[in-house]
């Protein structure tokens, strides 16, 4: 499958690089990139880490605002200015920047997480705190539309 799917929980080593999970390391092949495109996530603690068809996907957004607005101009500064490129040395593994730390908290594990077309890296225990608030609201919308349903049949 050419989907980035599922987690792991990485050591960062002495020298401050992570190896990428094996089955993400084959996603990156097949795609063929040799550089890796990662933003910081906008609303948590995250990396959203892709190929350069992400950047891609990004820019083709930019371009259909606008370039006189300040929508256009902010979506350019984040995409552009909290992004980097990523390369993955010959054994997989990719360097923990500043960059990435500042904004994650990552000290000495990463969390992979797949997010389809693209994968996202944290700090364990900010990945564990996200997913039990997501799994929450998620149990409520799923609650709620069970209700719904139950009282729509009732009249």
């Amino acid at each position: 499958m050419d989907r980035f799917l599922s987690s792991a929980i990485n050591r960062i080593d002495a020298k401050g690089r992570v190896s990428v999970p094996a089955h993400f390391r084959s996603v990156v092949q097949r795609r063929g990139y040799t550089d890796l495109y990662a933003l910081r996530a906008l609303d948590v603690p995250a990396m959203d880490v892709g190929g350069p068809d992400l950047l891609d996907r990004y820019e083709q957004r930019i371009a259909l605002e606008d370039p006189f607005l300040q929508t256009a101009d902010d979506m350019s500064f984040f995409v552009h200015g909290d992004g980097a490129f990523l390369k993955l040395d010959q054994d997989g593994r990719i360097t923990v920047t500043d960059f990435i730390r500042e904004h994650t908290g990552i000290v000495s594990e990463v969390a992979f997480v797949g997010r389809g077309l693209f994968f996202q890296m944290w700090e364990p225990e900010r990945l564990r705190a996200h997913s039990a608030e997501v799994r929450a609201r998620l149990l409520k919308l799923r609650q709620q539309a069970s209700q719904a349903r139950a009282a729509a049949s009732s009249e």
